[in-house]
């Protein structure tokens, strides 16, 4: 029975490795219906517009990046001393807003977000699909990484520094950063946060797409279409 099944395993790895995925679907036991091309790029398109619109588009309401905890902007490592010396001395209110204007600026900036997704997702080949469906569980979220971070940085950037001044960002870290660097015995910080916010907004985004993705890849629950079921019971 044990060589049985390493024979079979060894055959299919072998079909795997040579490419040919539509072959194997559908010379699968059982496999009534097979999956054509067209059938398996659509589904990994319907995957990936299906976490855009319910995951990405939470990040842009009021508090989507500030009351995530697994998106949330805190201040860069150098700045978290600015942090806790406001809170020492009783700023916990200052130093929760300095927090509350950075995240909010990444609110305003993933709204720029959804337009270039749509395009990268209509690009999705066969090819494509198959690499992405024989992947690990953020294989799809990696590959609109690769496809988008370069324009959302440069779309997200100038979005951000605008942001900063229309919610009075500047304005707040300068009060923050005066009174911080007004303690005794500290030294002087004078940040430009543009860059580090910008990164973080795109870790952000790109890991609310995956959590839609891991569930999709691992609950039948939240396959929550035909085509969706059908993709994806081939990785089962």
């Amino acid at each position: 029975m044990k060589l049985k099944l390493f024979i079979v395993s060894f055959f299919l790895f072998n079909m795997i490795a040579c490419g040919d995925l539509q072959e194997i679907v559908n010379q699968l036991p059982g496999n009534g219906t097979p999956i054509s091309n067209a059938d398996m790029a659509a589904g990994l398109r319907q995957a990936l517009d299906l976490g855009i619109d319910k995951q990405v588009s939470k990040l842009t309401q009021k508090d989507g990046f500030f009351k995530n905890e697994l998106v949330k902007i805190l201040l860069p490592e150098e700045l978290q001393k600015v942090d806790k010396g406001l809170r020492d001395i009783g700023l916990d209110n200052l130093a929760d807003e300095g927090l509350k204007v950075l995240n909010r600026a990444a609110e305003d900036a993933v709204k720029e977000a959804t337009p270039i997704f749509v395009s990268a997702v209509k690009d999705i080949t066969f090819d494509d699909a198959k690499n992405i469906l024989l992947g690990n569980d953020n294989a799809a979220t990696q590959y609109l990484t690769n496809k988008t971070q370069t324009q959302l940085y440069n779309k997200f950037k100038p979005v951000i520094n605008n942001s900063f001044s229309k919610v009075g960002a500047d304005q707040i870290w300068a009060n923050l950063i005066n009174k911080y660097n007004a303690i005794p015995f500290t030294s002087d910080v004078n940040p430009d946060l543009t860059d580090y916010v910008t990164g973080e907004a795109l870790k952000g985004v790109y890991t609310m797409i995956a959590v839609e993705e891991k569930d999709i890849r691992n609950k039948v629950s939240s396959r929550t279409t035909d085509l969706l079921k059908k993709v994806f019971a081939l990785q089962d």
